[in-house]
């Protein structure tokens, strides 16, 4: 029989996992199986977080935080255009021949 190691999750995953359960609106068993975890696993730390009396951890990021993660995707999406572009004209233009100068059509 295989050895049977305890896994240990950061406090940041626990936290993660139940802000995704609770605010999902999901059932405890969906959610615990999509992360790999037992459901129980869930309730405990539920438990544990608030017996440690700590502030609640808001998942939802600042407007200010949104908008420039927002600006940040749409510079990058342009850059992939721009490269998407080039691309396409690059396989447009047929290759020229050294020695004459003259384009090649490709056969």
């Amino acid at each position: 029989m295989a050895s049977m190691t305890k896994r240990r999750f950061t406090d940041e995953f626990q936290r993660d996992s139940l802000a995704l359960w609770e605010t999902r609106g999901r059932m405890q068993t969906g959610v615990a199986a999509e992360l790999g975890i037992m459901p129980t696993m869930l309730r405990r730390w539920q438990r544990k977080l608030q017996m440690s009396d700590a502030p609640p951890v808001s998942t939802m990021a600042s407007p200010a935080d949104q908008a420039s993660g927002i600006a940040r995707l749409r510079r990058e999406l342009d850059r992939a255009w721009m490269k998407r572009d080039i691309l396409k004209k690059a396989v447009g233009i047929p290759s020229t021949s050294l020695r004459t100068g003259r384009a090649e059509m490709p056969r």
